[in-house]
């Protein structure tokens, strides 16, 4: 985003308290990793993996390398810009294993590609026809990317940390796009998160993420977990202030996971579902769930992005509400829909269901344990975001007792078309 940078805060008072609420979707980082893909909602499945040895990197010419001019300390955007794909260039080893030039495939298109610079990394991009639609700070690209039917050209491209760069443009036909569900989610690798600021190990090394208390909770992500579950493979997500139990000195903070899962344009229908289960459903301050898509229209100069934020605000408003983000202001709105304490220790069920009209973030329904709400609610979105990508994003945030909470996610699922 641009015409807002990256950090949205809205301000509660809630019993003479200040509270700090953070649309955390609006903040999410970079990472390329392994992803999922799944016709059904429930049972994930590796992506494909081409059985014939990747092919040769093309034969391009070396260019000299630019300058760069981007950093997380000089910066308030989150990546550096997209720019127009550059020519094919060869300036170190860059293979692309799926697809293959001249290939006739489906959408997504599973784009695998590795880069092996001398120096350091600096990103990767994937473009379609010149839009960039997937980015990555990582040395490799393993994702799902959305085109719609007939022949485009994708290109991957990479940079170093001394702006050398190769680039692999690559002609394919799309023969077909359905309604596509990315399942399991929530133990696809790919996760990354924050509290108050990124981390020392992000590419974003020390700009605002959650907001929250500079000193950094206890916070976990557990994949694979067998108990609780609802088929054996949830992720249990953990917070507390440091040293683990409740602490009225600490404050409110938050910690944020988001997964980069997928990129394209040409999807605007969206499904997110899941199912939590929280062992103290008394303690959280709130509950955040969140999808992202962006994308950056090189040849028109104007990034977008789309965000859905919604969070159960049990704490902030009396009664609680659920409440929804104004992408354009930057604000929490709150909604008719009631944000009440979930059950303890059982499978609760939530279901979103989103699309976007042009430049608009539309809200259509909530769902909460079968449930339906009526939000019809229609927002701008906010231009000038430059991390493209479609993610999906889980906050919990604590209250100011600091009250320790567990949050299991299962068959986490996004269906889009």
């Amino acid at each position: 985003m641009r015409a807002i940078f990256p950090v949205f805060r809205d301000i509660r008072i809630v019993g003479g308290l200040f509270i700090l609420g953070v649309a955390s979707l609006s903040l999410v980082g970079c990472s390329g990793t392994s992803k999922s893909m799944s016709t059904t909602p429930t049972t994930p499945t590796s992506p494909t993996t081409p059985s014939t040895p990747p092919p040769s990197q093309p034969s391009y010419p070396p260019t000299p390398p630019v300058q760069i001019t981007w950093s997380p300390s000089s910066s308030k955007l989150p990546a550096p810009l997209a720019t127009p794909p550059p020519a094919g260039s060869n300036d170190f080893p860059l293979t692309v294993s799926n697809p293959t030039d001249g290939a006739s495939v489906t959408s997504p298109i599973n784009v695998v590609a590795s880069a092996t610079p001398k120096n350091p990394i600096f990103f990767m991009r994937v473009y379609v026809d010149g839009v960039s639609v997937y980015y990555t700070a990582s040395s490799s690209v393993n994702t799902q990317i959305f085109a719609a039917p007939g022949q485009h050209t994708v290109e991957v491209m990479a940079e170093d940390s001394s702006g050398y760069i190769s680039a692999t443009p690559i002609n394919i036909t799309v023969s077909a796009q359905s309604q596509t569900t990315i399942s399991g989610i929530q133990n696809m690798t790919g996760w990354q998160s924050c509290s108050a600021d990124f981390p020392a190990n992000s590419q974003r090394a020390g700009q605002l993420c959650a907001a929250g208390n500079k000193n950094v909770p206890s916070s976990t992500m557990t994949e694979g977990q067998s108990t609780p579950s609802m088929d054996g493979k949830s992720a249990q997500f953990s917070m507390s202030a440091p040293g683990g139990t409740p602490n009225p000195t600490y404050g409110y903070s938050n910690e944020l996971y988001f997964n980069p899962i997928a990129g394209g344009t040409n999807v605007s229908t969206f499904t997110y579902d899941l199912y939590f289960w929280i062992d103290h459903p008394e303690a959280p301050q709130a509950l955040e769930f969140d999808l992202n898509q962006a994308y950056d229209d090189t040849g028109l100069g104007n990034p977008q992005r789309w965000t859905w934020g919604s969070e159960c605000n049990f704490k902030g408003e009396t009664p609680g509400r659920w409440d929804i983000w104004d992408d354009a202001i930057g604000k929490w709105e709150p909604t008719n829909v009631p944000c009440n304490p979930f059950p303890a220790n059982t499978w609760n069920h939530l279901t979103w269901n989103f699309h976007r009209s042009g430049s608009q973030v539309v809200y259509d329904t909530l769902t909460v344990n079968g449930q339906v709400y009526q939000v019809n609610t229609t927002y701008d979105n906010q231009p000038g975001w430059d991390l493209e990508e479609i993610d999906t994003a889980f906050q919990m945030d604590l209250d100011s007792n600091a009250d320790p909470y567990n949050v299991w996610l299962d068959q986490v699922s996004l269906t889009a078309n």
